[in-house]
């Protein structure tokens, strides 16, 4: 049943974002309404899986490369659905769609780990608070960096005075700067709160709430920069240009400690370390 759902989610994601990528090339209504309703319904299948996965394993299904990029694919769609109905752009999935099934598609195509009983220290309702609220911050912040890269394209065909199909398939300037904003303030409290709660487990499990594991050091570095970003949008009016460019540096930052620290580098955090802990 549940390899069923998240390939049923997978097929539904793949044609959504196909029918996207048609939508912004052809501009038709009618793609875009069923691209939606379909992406809708890869959503609700993925969330079915994530639900019976929990269920199965009483653990936050993420405790592995595999299984987090599945997760950070549906949080992904998640906010977008969330974004959608704000601000009612068709043309935002063209690009979160396609970002979204990457993540998916890269998640499907790992081998499945074979796991044993799930020990109890994963089976904490923290753990659980923390993956959610840490994940659906990062979801809000790829949509963040998705209305930056959008931004800047649509910067470079005024600055080129190229008024053709793409200058009028992208919203304007001042609404991708409205969205980038808006995903950082919901972001960046999803993403602190993950941090507290996070640290709040770690030392109910671990005795400790700060053990500077490489991943611990590189969570508060990407907290450090988004801070940094939501400062200077707040206090010195960051906006437009400079403010895209530093959220694409951001979700680089963010990307580095989600996959490269989390795989090479870290300690009791490696999805390596926690894979080996969960074989038989």
């Amino acid at each position: 049943m549940a390899l069923l759902l998240i390939r049923l989610a997978l097929l539904l994601l793949l044609v959504a974002t196909g029918g996207m990528i048609v939508f912004i090339v052809r501009q038709n209504k009618t793609v875009f309404r069923w691209s939606y309703r379909i992406l809708l319904a890869g959503f609700a299948c993925h969330t079915l899986f994530l639900f019976q996965q929990y269920y199965t394993l009483g653990a936050a299904p993420v405790l592995s490369l595999k299984t987090s990029l599945s997760f950070f694919a549906w949080t992904v769609t998640g906010a977008y659905l969330l974004f959608q109905q704000r601000f009612r752009l068709r043309v935002l999935g063209s690009f979160i769609a396609p970002l979204a099934a990457v993540f998916m598609l890269v998640s499907t195509s790992m081998p499945e780990t074979e796991t044993a009983v799930i020990p109890p220290i994963y089976k904490s309702a923290w753990l659980t608070v923390h993956v959610v609220t840490i994940f659906a911050g990062d979801g809000m912040l790829a949509v963040m960096f998705v209305a930056a890269v959008m931004y800047l394209l649509q910067e470079r065909q005024i600055k080129r005075k190229r008024f053709g199909s793409l200058y009028r398939k992208l919203p304007s300037l001042e609404t991708l700067d409205s969205i980038n904003h808006q995903a950082l303030v919901w972001g960046f409290p999803l993403l602190t709160l993950g941090m507290v709660t996070g640290a709040i487990y770690a030392q109910q499990a671990l005795g400790s709430y700060w053990r500077w594991d490489p991943k611990e050091v590189w969570s508060l570095i990407t907290w450090l920069f988004y801070a940094v970003l939501l400062h200077e949008r707040l206090t010195v009016g960051w906006r437009g240009r400079k403010a895209a460019v530093f959220s694409i540096l951001c979700f680089s930052v963010l990307l580095f400690s989600f996959v490269v620290v989390s795989l090479w580098f870290s300690d009791y955090h490696s999805f390596k370390s926690l894979e080996g802990r969960l074989t038989p």
